[in-house]
């Protein structure tokens, strides 16, 4: 009886660690290749608080994020440990509001108001999502809060074919990366 207790108990052990590499590899997949070993992996928990399931050694942080409204069903993303206050408020945002339009409207006046948290400028946001992870699309943007066209001299509008400036003149700027 003792012997299939402990056998019982191994099975969940193993079981439990073959998830978190599971979770672990899976919000890997955002990342730049090089940059994965090093990245710190963390699961939000309801709160908006977070569970560290691998330290990092690099200033990368990972995390899945398709249990968020409107997200693809296979849905990571990688950004700057610094950024993870602004991450934190993003998902409680989110999960207060309905839409994408009522989303916006509340970032807008947390913004306005001075309670938006700040973002890293020059961070990378690196992001994959899809129907699952083999046919997940990769979307990265450079955050560069306040910048406009005139300081950076990208353009504000996808036209050209490269590397353009969105939400300019606000925190939210950044500039987008085209890609897959």
């Amino acid at each position: 009886m003792k012997s299939i207790i402990l056998a019982a108990i191994g099975l969940l052990v193993v079981s439990s660690s073959v998830e978190a590499q599971s979770a672990i590899d899976m919000a890997l997949t955002a990342a730049p290749v090089r940059d994965r070993e090093g990245a710190t992996v963390i699961k939000w928990n309801a709160d908006f608080s977070y569970e560290t399931l691998k330290e990092g050694s690099n200033q990368l942080v990972c995390y899945e994020r398709s249990d968020e409204r409107d997200r693809r069903p296979f849905a990571v993303q990688c950004t700057s440990l610094a950024n993870l206050a602004r991450v934190a408020q993003n998902r409680r945002i989110r999960a207060a509001t309905a839409d994408g339009a009522e989303e916006r409207a509340a970032i807008a006046a947390a913004e306005a108001n001075g309670t938006r948290e700040a973002v890293e400028y020059g961070s990378l946001f690196m992001a994959a999502s899809g129907a699952d992870q083999a046919s997940a699309g990769i979307h990265r943007t450079v955050a560069v809060p306040g910048a406009t066209a005139e300081s950076t001299g990208f353009p504000t509008t996808r036209a050209q074919g490269g590397v353009y400036l969105m939400a300019a003149g606000t925190g939210a700027a950044h500039l987008m990366l085209p890609g897959r």
